[in-house]
């Protein structure tokens, strides 16, 4: 079962704080790919020999490559304090798109509420394995049995 159930007003409630993580995970990729594009410029001009300590580019390699993976890190503990501690998660493809999944309940069984930057707020819900095509807007009737412990 769901650790961690949200009603439509609690994960609504969230939808600030979650523009913000989704703001600076997006701030993050772009100076990655940015890092990114400057080690392929170096693997096109000077193939495997810049890897090669004594290379005088090497430097610049190893700068872009640590700068990488000191980005990785800290998106993964911004992701894991901010967002999967809390028991909401990014379905597959989810931070490309901006999509996140709010662990829920209807009538007993567990979904997702599902909402994607550039929504107001959070008005769908799926099934565990529908994914975003199984997306169902939420009604009225269910936004009042959404997330409640039967």
């Amino acid at each position: 079962m769901l650790r961690k159930v949200f009603t439509v007003a609690e994960a609504n409630a969230f939808l600030p704080d979650a523009r913000r993580v989704l703001a600076r995970v997006r701030a993050a990729g772009a100076a990655a790919r940015r890092r990114a594009d400057r080690i392929a410029v170096l693997g096109v001009l000077w193939g495997e020999r810049v890897r090669d300590p004594s290379h005088t580019d090497h430097a610049e390699l190893r700068r872009h490559g640590a700068a990488l993976e000191r980005i990785r890190r800290r998106v993964e503990g911004l992701v894991r304090r901010r967002l999967t501690a809390r028991g909401i998660r990014f379905p597959p493809g989810g931070i490309e798109h901006g999509l996140l999944d709010f662990p829920s309940t209807l009538d007993g069984r567990a979904i997702y509420l599902c909402w994607q930057l550039g929504e107001e707020q959070v008005a769908f819900w799926h099934d565990l394995q529908a994914g975003f095509a199984g997306r169902r807007p939420i009604t009225t009737a269910q936004a009042a049995r959404i997330g409640k412990r039967s």
